[in-house]
């Protein structure tokens, strides 16, 4: 996924977009080129690997420390879009075939950008994942560092199935002047009929709100100031992290943010709001650079609560903030509490943990577990975990035990990753820059 990894010391400073597989299984993957950027797109098969078709793309980086996201999305089937240049977006009609129409839209008006395409390119850049809803409407934000024709802001744009854009400023979605831009790597979320659009912002010095707009119209419904719940200050919304907002079955909000002061050992905080974010709900204790996972409730044997489904997040404790190194994958109780040990708040009820088995560094410690979202498969009651150890695991939650472990590279400090399990069962995962198909013996023996 990265023909030119970076590294900073030991540690790859980048942040891999996650590979999409089509319902006829075709894998798409996005692909770093170059050294600080330059992308394509590749399909592949997910029966031999073998190359289908490639894609380039002028898509420019926005300013950043840790390298963001480039992550395409499928809409309406097997329609593939993915960031180009200027804030614009390419796409592909089929995505499972070796050939098929192509295009370029633009939220501002294509002709604009035709007119001075390199005002745009040097001035504007898609800063998040794109999302697309079931009718093939797109949502991304946006981030403007110079002068454009339009005189654009950063901000939210909105491209529509009939290829109609539209777009707000990120000051007025939050009703704030003092807000400049979506966070970073933030992918929107849409609520469960998709009429509400859910996505972070922040200001010059990290902090902001979680926003709720009108899918149709990027109209303000509603916002939340995001909190440390242990000390009551604003929350840090970082660009070097991946959170994005989670929305359960029942329609209420996750979000994943960092601490105010360090007091929570680097772990952040796992915010939960209802569909409105008018009630703020109990918070995990773990929330920086992660999006829960959702875990059905009878995947868990042991767990007797009431709560209709329980979330799977990473649980590290940092020993080079504070944490004693324990490193912990965590499913926990959204709606059941307990006081954390770390800073006395109350936060949600761990149902399950487990721990890394490779040492690193004085007991208790081990390495971390380099996941920004994982990969939950009820039909095995296990979920799917990279860690930095090179390895990727199968949590067996009817056990709470490593039931597989499959070495992948030799390890790496590195971007946390996504895993991902396809069609016909193969699994998915990345590690030292590698993306890895790993067959699924439950599946192919079905």
């Amino acid at each position: 996924m990265d023909l030119q990894p970076q590294f900073s010391g030991d540690e790859l400073t980048i942040h891999y977009g996650s590979p999409l597989v089509t319902s006829q299984n075709t894998v798409i993957v996005p692909v770093k080129t170059g050294a600080d950027g330059n992308f394509r797109v590749e399909a592949r098969s997910a029966v031999d690997g073998a190359l289908l078709w490639s894609m380039p793309t002028d898509y420019i980086l926005p300013p950043h420390d840790w390298i963001p996201e480039f992550e395409p999305v499928l809409a309406g089937g097997s329609r593939l879009y993915f960031p180009g240049a200027g804030g614009t977006v390419y796409f592909r009609g089929d995505a499972d075939a070796a050939e098929s129409s192509q295009g370029q839209l633009a939220f501002y008006g294509l002709s604009s950008y035709q007119a001075n395409p390199q005002a745009y390119n040097d001035a504007l850049m898609i800063d998040t994942p794109l999302t697309a809803d079931d009718r093939g409407n797109l949502y991304f934000g946006f981030e403007v560092i110079g002068p454009t024709p339009l005189g654009l802001t950063s901000g939210v744009a909105r491209i529509g199935a009939d290829g109609k854009g539209s777009w707000v400023a990120a000051p007025e979605a939050a009703s704030d002047t003092s807000i400049v831009k979506v966070v970073q790597n933030c992918a929107p979320a849409l609520s469960r009929d998709g009429s509400i659009l859910y996505l972070a912002v922040n200001d010059a010095g990290g902090a902001g709100y979680l926003l709720a707009l009108n899918a149709a119209t990027l109209a303000p419904v509603a916002r939340a100031r995001l909190k440390d719940p242990a000390t009551g200050d604003d929350a840090l919304l970082l660009d070097s992290g991946t959170a994005s907002p989670m929305i359960g079955p029942d329609g209420d909000v996750y979000f994943g943010v960092f601490e105010s002061a360090f007091e929570n050992h680097a772990r952040g905080w796992l915010l939960h709001f209802d569909s409105l974010l008018s009630q703020s709900k109990l918070p995990g204790a773990f929330g920086w650079d992660d999006t829960p996972s959702l875990v059905p409730s009878g995947m868990a044997p042991s767990y007797n609560g009431s709560s209709r489904y329980l979330l799977m997040t990473k649980y590290n404790d940092y020993l080079e903030d504070g944490g004693d190194g324990y490193n912990r994958v965590a499913v926990l109780d959204p709606n059941s509490s307990e006081i954390d040990p770390v800073t006395g708040a109350a936060v949600m009820r761990e149902v399950l943990t487990i721990a890394g088995p490779t040492p690193d560094g004085p007991a208790p410690a081990v390495t971390e577990w380099c996941i920004n979202s994982a990969a939950v498969d009820p039909r095995t009651r296990s979920i799917l975990v990279n860690n930095e150890d090179g390895r990727l695991y199968r949590w067996d939650l009817a056990s709470n035990a490593f039931s597989e472990t499959m070495v992948l590279t030799g390890g790496a400090a590195e971007p946390y990753t996504p895993t991902l399990i396809g069609p016909d069962g193969t699994i998915y995962a990345i590690s030292n820059s590698i993306l890895f198909a790993i067959g699924d013996a439950a599946a192919s023996s079905q």
